[in-house]
């Protein structure tokens, strides 16, 4: 909920045009009380995917992990957005090639899935590209980051493998991932993926 985020959307799709809120299902209208109640569903909900994690088919397994996660906060959850994003003046990926982009995703995804097992740096640079690619897309109006990070996840734990780029220990790796996929820096999420990968 950064404010450095900037949305296109003068129709109010997502929130309430008094308090700029967005809208939920709790009809809940104060920031930081949303803010507390939606970490806490999603903790949850992230909980439950650690313990039964969603199978990755393609992207359409990323709408999976997103409706999971926000399904008790957003009746958006899942579905992609309809709005224009941007960040601190760099526009995401535009709702108009939205099915391009999810085509090519999809094929990064099969080759990933092709990679050996013991083949740590290449599955960490496809990783990375994958991480990149998603990030722009940033199919969702919120929650884009934590779907992401739990898709990445489950992608590793298929190859047999454990990856976390959030460690409640270790803050420097959330900052360094957020510094690679802001600046979109491929090499530096491969390098960051590649320490962070722990074999099962």
């Amino acid at each position: 909920m950064s404010n450095s985020y900037k949305y296109i959307d003068t129709d109010y799709n997502y929130t309430d045009p008094n308090t700029g809120l967005l809208r939920n299902l709790l009809d809940i209208n104060d920031p930081d009380v949303l803010l507390f109640v939606e970490s806490g569903a999603v903790t949850k909900r992230l909980q439950e995917l650690n313990e039964n994690p969603i199978k990755i088919k393609g992207i359409d397994s990323l709408f999976e992990i997103h409706r999971h996660l926000f399904q008790d906060i957003y009746v958006w959850a899942g579905k992609k957005r309809k709005v224009e994003i941007s960040k601190d003046g760099k526009q995401f990926f535009p709702i108009s090639h939205f099915d391009n982009a999810f085509r090519y995703i999809d094929q990064l995804i099969s080759e990933y899935q092709k990679i050996p097992n013991n083949s740590k740096s290449l599955i960490a640079e496809k990783l990375a590209e994958i991480l990149d690619n998603i990030n722009y897309l940033h199919p969702f109006r919120e929650g884009n980051g934590r779907a992401q990070r739990e898709f990445l996840r489950t992608l590793a734990l298929e190859k047999g493998i454990q990856l976390n780029l959030n460690p409640a220990d270790n803050k420097t790796v959330y900052d360094q991932y957020m510094q690679g996929t802001i600046n979109s820096d491929i090499e530096m999420l491969s390098r960051l993926i590649l320490q962070q990968l722990v074999e099962i």
